[in-house]
């Protein structure tokens, strides 16, 4: 077995930090405008919507602490790095949304609706939301723009699926989640108003909570599928096999087995058969310059094994496999 190793990725582009900065920034101002309006008005949509800025802000903050820790070289005891930090912050991201902001917003929901009471000056309700919306819709363009950057033609389901970088689709959904929340606030505090029914500004933060626990659920499976580890995209793994293909010292390349370990961190092991006339020596040498050439053109496949077998074996190997999976 031979093996490569390159230099350990950032882990994120500088565009997903940008889309954080962006989202920090904003949702920890709109947090404190929202708590001091619920304040003045006793609206529970109000504090609901203060309390899922808050989350939101501290989810950023977690979101650039993961960049950083995954950003960190390999060592003795992280051998291939530590890319996968990021996913596992980016799964606690989804936790606290599911915990804090759907939890909080649900309980504080049906208790202003089983005592409910008339919310006062309104209009520092309607000027908040109205803020909010300018600023979560500025952070939310900044998210989808960076997005659709990396989606090419794919629907923006498809291309989350197949994303390996959490971050940006992370704060894309997550304001969204923020675009429909405070609507929600706004129509509720209204029809609260306008009805004289102050328990559906209560139902409105029941709602609110109910948006977040569906996005912190959407959240937490895409994030669990990249922590446990996702392959590479066909046409990098067809790439690998293309380039061990034109190698002379190559007789067939049968196949490679690849994961994300971060968003530019590709660990690939290809299963090659060598001609029969080389010497080991010459078969060293046919390695170093598939690694070469692999990380000429695709240098996020940082770690690359290389393992000497024949097709025959490979083939056998893989019906095994295929039969264990059905």
């Amino acid at each position: 077995m031979a093996s490569h190793s390159g230099p350990s990725p950032s882990g994120a582009s500088s565009g997903s930090k940008v889309v954080i900065y962006a989202a920090l920034a904003g949702n920890f101002l709109i947090a404190v405008t929202k708590f001091v309006a619920a304040g003045f008005t006793g609206s529970s949509a109000m504090v609901s919507e203060g309390v899922h800025s808050l989350v939101d802000t501290g989810n950023e903050l977690l979101l650039l602490y993961g960049l950083s820790r995954a950003a960190r070289p390999a060592d003795r005891t992280h051998p291939l790095g530590h890319g996968r930090e990021l996913y596992f912050w980016t799964f606690i991201v989804a936790l606290l949304v599911f915990a804090l902001g759907a939890g909080v917003s649900i309980y504080e929901g049906v208790q202003h609706m089983l005592a409910p009471e008339p919310i006062e000056n309104p209009m520092v309700n309607y000027i908040v939301l109205g803020l909010s919306f300018l600023f979560e819709g500025f952070s939310w363009f900044v998210a989808l723009k960076e997005f659709r950057v990396t989606k090419g033609r794919l629907g923006y389901i498809e291309a989350v699926k197949r994303s390996k970088d959490p971050t940006t689709f992370t704060v894309l959904f997550e304001d969204s989640a923020a675009l429909i929340g405070l609507a929600i606030a706004f129509t509720g505090i209204l029809l609260s108003q306008l009805l004289d029914m102050p328990w559906l500004d209560g139902a409105a933060s029941v709602g609110i909570g109910l948006v977040l626990a569906a996005t912190a659920l959407f959240l937490a499976r895409e994030s669990k599928g990249l922590l446990i580890g996702e392959a590479a995209a066909p046409a990098t793994q067809a790439a690998i096999l293309a380039i061990a293909e034109r190698d002379p010292g190559i007789h067939s390349a049968n196949g490679v087995v690849t994961v994300h370990l971060g968003p530019t961190q590709i660990v690939a092991a290809l299963s090659a058969e060598f001609e029969d006339a080389l010497t080991a020596p010459e078969i060293e040498a046919c390695v170093r310059r598939i690694e070469t050439a692999i990380q000429a053109e695709h240098p996020e496949i940082t770690t690359l094994f290389v393992k000497p077998q024949t097709h025959g074996t490979f083939a056998a190997r893989a019906e095994i496999i295929e039969a264990q999976s059905n």
